[in-house]
């Protein structure tokens, strides 16, 4: 049996899966926010309720975060948030 063919990727899952590089890079964005609000609200040991009332947003609306249903959440969206929850925002940008 052969060996499965192994791809360096870019750094970038979204822009390996063939999206455009500006589409790949607001896409990752918003993975990265996500993801950095779930650990924000694991890390404090916040229920969804206490992570609603702490962002200013519905329950069910944490529910949407957590469970990672990043259509719907704007990138605006996730900068708000991640500024509620206390962090700082940053675009990384990379000289190209």
């Amino acid at each position: 049996m052969s060996k499965p063919k192994m791809t360096a990727g870019s750094g970038n899952v979204f822009a390996d899966l063939g999206f455009s590089p500006e589409e790949a890079a607001l896409l990752k964005m918003r993975a990265d926010l996500m993801n950095e609000l779930r650990q924000v609200i694991e890390a404090r040991g916040w229920t969804q309720v206490a992570a609603a009332r702490e962002l200013g947003i519905s329950q069910s609306r944490v529910s949407d975060l957590v469970r990672g249903k990043w259509q719907q959440f704007s990138l605006d969206m996730l900068v708000t948030l991640a500024v509620r929850a206390g962090r700082q925002v940053n675009v990384g940008l990379v000289a190209g």
